[in-house]
């Protein structure tokens, strides 16, 4: 029997969605978990990507997947727990929805307990960190330092991943935007490009979250 997947990717803001460079890495851990985790054949009926902040529970993509996932029971894949939701509140509502099943890939083997109780912990975690931040950049600013000069540096890493991803899309336009025209599946692209040997910006292989990312450069172009 084939097992079902729906993937969602979530990035909080416009920069990182047009980076990829967090889509990118939510892609490859997913992948590593369909590729290692699971030990019957799969396939991933559907991809959603979002790029919204994940204090908002109500958000549009998230809740087309799980709609599907419980129409279908194909399992709701995602690479952390927190592209889900950053509230332990929501989190426990899902894991309560006995309509919806859930995987994290970075914690392959985790039941829904395990989950819960991940959650309440980053949950301090984060609360914790916060504070930790707050009063190091206060005993900062007691002596004299001048902040901005790391978030410069890496805005300026941003961009050059950002040129880079248009910069490849560019190069692949004759052979994608075809392809698109004749309403070939986001899958059926990422599979042409790697039966052809071309690789992403990075070296990886295409997945259909990459392949949704450079059709909207070439189409925002």
């Amino acid at each position: 029997m084939i097992k079902q997947y729906i993937t969602y990717t979530r990035v909080s803001t416009r920069k990182q969605g047009d980076s990829g460079l967090g889509l990118d890495a939510q892609d490859r851990d997913i992948n590593l978990y369909l590729q290692n985790y699971e030990p019957s054949q799969y396939e991933v009926l559907d991809t959603f990507i979002e790029i919204e902040s994940g204090s908002n529970s109500d958000r549009p993509a998230l809740q087309q997947a799980m709609s599907l996932s419980r129409q279908t029971g194909a399992t709701l894949l995602v690479a952390k727990l927190d592209r889900l939701s950053r509230k332990v509140s929501f989190i426990a509502s899902l894991l309560e929805d006995k309509r919806l099943k859930l995987k994290v890939a970075c914690m392959p083997n985790a039941d829904k307990f395990q989950l819960h109780i991940y959650a309440a912990l980053a949950e301090q975690e984060r609360d914790f960190i916060s504070a930790r931040t707050k009063a190091a950049l206060k005993e900062a600013q007691a002596r004299g330092v001048k902040l901005g000069g790391l978030r410069d540096k890496t805005g300026e890493r941003n961009k050059a991943a950002k040129q880079q991803a248009q910069q490849r899309a560019e190069e692949l336009k004759r052979l994608v935007l075809p392809m698109v025209r004749q309403k070939k599946s986001t899958r059926y692209i990422a599979d042409a490009l790697n039966q052809a040997g071309i690789p992403t910006a990075r070296g990886a292989s295409w997945q259909s979250g990459q392949v949704s990312r450079l059709i909207n450069r070439l189409i925002e172009k």
